[in-house]
């Protein structure tokens, strides 16, 4: 059984669901969110399907080949990028960082 504590480290992209989940809900639950049987604790296979969930969003080409490419990766930065600007000015600084959105994307980067 995977921990709250270790379920917040899985990489922002399994847990944002896109970006859109994740800023929709800034303090959603990732317990929760994947929790399918309610029993308050995520196993491995609950993991395994939302990872399976997000990749298929992810794996944009137009086949659907089961790899994601440098573009469909840099695509999602960019979507994230552009939530955490909201002044559209090009660029962050430290108050956007450390927005969720901010956040997000430099979880992603890491």
């Amino acid at each position: 059984m995977i921990s709250r504590r270790t379920m917040l480290m899985v990489p922002a992209a399994l847990l944002a669901q896109g970006s859109s989940l994740a800023l929709a809900a800034p303090r959603l639950d990732p317990v929760k969110a994947f929790d399918t049987d309610a029993d308050g604790t995520l196993d491995l296979a609950e993991v395994k399907k939302a990872a399976s969930a997000l990749f298929a969003k992810l794996d944009r080409d137009p086949d659907h080949d089961g790899t994601l490419t440098l573009d469909e990766y840099l695509s999602v930065v960019e979507q994230r990028f552009k939530a955490a600007n909201p002044d559209s000015d090009g660029t962050l600084d430290a108050k956007e960082l450390s927005t969720p959105a901010g956040r997000a994307l430099l979880r992603l980067l890491r």
